[in-house]
């Protein structure tokens, strides 16, 4: 996969997340919380900026008082905005509350009448896709239409400039209305795409049958895709160019179990752009995945180049699978 750049489309929501505070605090006893950006495609966005490449997001928001604090997180972090658009109406932005504890972790997403399904395929028809290096999104666009359809045409409109698409699974099933619609999607979007990026699990869920996620990871290897599939604390396994590419994590104090799949695909794809081989660059997204679940928060987790050399030089190394 060719990347030619490092300047990246991103399509897909940007949210709202609540942390209770201080880090610890069940929500349930929380007196106070901290607010930041979220949302997978924003989180994507955040990471690879600090890392030094552009992002721009294309996606729906609310046209309220929340919608407008993440167009200013947006603003804040220097991700492009130019086609994040404001939808009225009962369209409410996503909201995510999340704790920063390991033990009895509790998140609670607020997706009812989510704005960024609301995302037509006018907004992605305004886009000009000639001056990005690679188209990339999650697997929650396709949860909905008229987003589902809006990505699909995305996924149309930049292979016919032969961008790259970078496609990271991420199935969570309550925005779904059934498990098999679900694999279907996902299935047929991952088939167009010349990255995929997935947990065993969810690769085993597109396969249709959970012992079999390694099986369907290989199949698509041979179409020629690079594919990342990640075993949590097991690493991950990436086939690339006919070799398959066995990798650790870096172990770390985790503050909470979440953001690590976003902090990945930001540093991984970071890594490939900036011309690091895959195996490395598999490793500076699992360093990345490690510095984020220790810190409060997504967005500004997301570590600067500069913090992540500094991590690299000082960790003892991932652990051998």
């Amino acid at each position: 996969m060719d990347l030619n750049g490092t300047n990246f489309l991103i399509v897909g929501r940007a949210g709202m997340d609540f942390y209770p505070d201080p880090p610890g605090t069940r929500t349930e006893e929380a007196e106070r919380f901290v607010s930041c950006l979220g949302g997978s495609s924003a989180n994507i966005g955040v990471a690879l900026v600090k890392q030094g490449c552009q992002a721009a997001l294309v996606t729906r928001v609310s046209d309220d008082a929340i919608g407008r604090f993440c167009v200013n997180q947006l603003d804040h972090y220097g991700i492009d905005r130019t086609h994040v658009t404001p939808v009225g109406g009962e369209a409410r932005n996503s909201l995510a509350v999340v704790e920063s504890r390991i033990e009895d972790h509790q998140s609670v997403i607020y997706r009812n009448g989510a704005a960024d399904f609301e995302m037509t395929t006018a907004d992605v028809e305004a886009v000009d896709y000639a001056p990005y290096s690679a188209l990339i999104t999650t697997g929650t666009v396709f949860a909905a239409d008229p987003s589902r359809t809006a990505a699909f045409r995305a996924f149309e409109l930049a292979q016919a400039t032969g961008m790259p698409l970078i496609f990271d699974i991420d199935y969570r099933p309550y925005s779904w209305t059934s498990a098999e619609f679900a694999a279907d999607v996902l299935s047929r979007a991952g088939e167009m795409c010349d990255c995929i990026i997935g947990n065993d699990v969810e690769f085993g869920f597109m396969a249709g049958d959970y012992d079999r996620g390694l099986d369907k990871a290989r199949s698509l290897a041979a179409e020629g895709k690079l594919i990342v599939y990640k075993m949590g604390e097991k690493g991950a396994i990436t086939f690339a160019g006919g070799e398959e590419i066995h990798t650790g994590i870096y172990r770390t104090e985790a503050l909470k179990p979440t953001g690590a799949g976003d902090s990945f695909m930001g540093g991984f794809i970071a890594a490939l752009a900036g011309g690091h081989p895959v195996k490395d660059a598999v490793l500076r997204g699992s360093a990345n995945a490690a510095m984020v679940v220790a810190r409060v928060g997504c967005a500004p987790a997301m570590p600067t180049t500069d913090e992540l050399e500094a991590f690299l030089a000082d960790h003892p190394g991932p652990e051998e699978t």
